[in-house]
């Protein structure tokens, strides 16, 4: 299936952010009408010209988007950038049959791209490697700003309960995240002090697991997602696309997210991922099942 090479993102020129900004201002917005002749001429006919007339018409809500997040230190063009891979992912993946603007589907898409960008780029440590994590670390800045609580010190014990509460998050999580977004990365190189030239990583102690143990676990793991990629080729293209949004990934989307996106109601989607999680479980038993059989 043809589709559009993010290397077009290459062409768009967001080094000089005023003169990004004068240029997509010039691209016309386009009518619900229009928008949908240019989403079928591209479905139907893969029409790139039709594909660059569709994004050029959103690129001002990529650069609306990547606007809220300029407060993680981040060059604002690389987050445009990073949103216009997003916005043309949509596109590649858009449905004009369902009936929804292409703005309302780009932005799940668009923000995604951008905030993955910011996990990777924001720390040499990994900020958030959960769902959970990666709310905390998206929303702890904000919420602080309400609670006014803008100092980088560490928070009160009250406002950390609060914020825990809020976000649904350990009261360890808020205390480590805020600590790591207030202090700069610093290198394990760097020697403890002038006097002492020992670098900090040499201080750091090895507990990593030995090589058995490495090796079995990560057998294991390789069988599991082998039965998961058998266990998925067993349900139909929307019971696998549903089930997979809403378990299988890092940051779910939610029950109206997924019925906006197939045009079916929030209990129909709830439905359908409780029929493909049966199907998956049945499909695992019967995997080990034989499995148990063929060792015996």
């Amino acid at each position: 299936m043809t589709k559009i090479n993010q290397s077009f993102t290459r062409s768009l020129d967001t080094n000089n952010i005023s003169a990004y900004l004068k240029n997509i201002g010039k691209f016309p917005l386009l009518s619900h009408d229009e928008e949908a002749k240019l989403a079928n001429e591209w479905v139907s006919k893969k029409s790139l010209k039709a594909a660059h007339k569709l994004i050029n018409a959103h690129l001002r809500l990529v650069v609306k988007l990547a606007m809220k997040f300029k407060g993680y230190g981040l060059p604002i063009n690389e987050l445009i950038a990073e949103g216009n891979i997003g916005l043309i992912q949509s596109l590649n993946r858009f449905d004009p049959k369902k009936g929804f603007r292409l703005s309302t589907y780009a932005m799940w898409w668009i923000r995604a791209s951008i905030q993955e960008f910011i996990l990777h780029s924001w720390s040499l440590v990994k900020i958030g490697t959960t769902a959970a994590q990666k709310k905390l670390f998206f929303n702890l800045r904000s919420l602080k700003g309400k609670l006014k609580a803008l100092d980088d010190g560490d928070l009160p014990p009250e406002l950390v309960t609060e914020i825990s509460q809020r976000l649904d998050v350990s009261e360890n999580d808020v205390i480590d995240m805020n600590r790591r977004m207030a202090g700069p990365d610093h290198s394990l190189n760097n020697p403890y002090s002038l006097d002492n030239q020992d670098e900090w990583i040499n201080g750091i102690p090895d507990e990593r697991e030995n090589h058995e143990a490495s090796f079995i676990y990560n057998e294991e793991l390789f069988k599991r997602k082998e039965m998961l990629v058998t266990a998925l080729k067993d349900l139909d293209e929307r019971e696998r696309r549903i089930i997979t949004q809403r378990r299988l990934v890092d940051n779910p989307l939610t029950l109206d997210e997924l019925s906006r996106s197939f045009g079916i109601s929030r209990e129909r989607v709830r439905q359908v991922e409780v029929r493909a999680f049966q199907k998956l479980k049945k499909v695992v038993k019967n995997i080990k099942y034989k499995n148990k059989d063929l060792n015996q």
